[in-house]
């Protein structure tokens, strides 16, 4: 069963992530309810390679926070922290500078020593998939 930490909003995760890397690239979470995170990005030039594509690490970084702000929200009574131990993407498609990409993050395992989430990522204008992604996520214990 799911339960989300009960201090752990929209707002809180925005603001924690808004001096590093998910607030520099533009990252918003806009959902969390149990077993799902929901955030999207809008593209700019920081987020595009030299050819003029999105950046696949632009991609990857929008997933894994939406993963990992799932995995902190869903963290067992107790635990301290996490770390990602695995992640995987398949790149589908692209967007251009301009664009609005956004992310569903969904639990598919939640252990007491792991999680593992699946994201797809989206072109928000079109609704194509750009991506589909999964991570395994590490939960840490205080040491005794």
């Amino acid at each position: 069963m799911s339960v989300l930490r009960p201090k752990i909003t929209v707002g809180v995760l925005n603001e924690r992530g808004s001096e590093y890397l998910p607030g520099y690239l533009g990252i918003e979470i806009i959902d969390l309810i149990p077993n799902t995170l929901k955030c999207r990005m809008p593209v700019k030039k920081l987020h595009i390679a030299p050819n003029n594509f999105l950046h696949a690490a632009s991609v990857v970084a929008l997933a894994d926070t939406a993963c990992g702000y799932a995995t902190f929200a869903h963290l067992p009574d107790g635990a301290e922290s996490f770390t990602t131990i695995e992640l995987k993407s398949n790149f589908l498609g692209t967007a251009r500078d301009g664009s609005v990409i956004s992310c569903v993050a969904t639990i598919q395992h939640l252990g007491r020593n792991t999680q593992v989430w699946d994201a797809v990522v989206t072109d928000e204008t079109t609704g194509r998939k750009i991506a589909l992604f999964r991570c395994t996520q590490m939960i840490l214990w205080p040491k005794s």
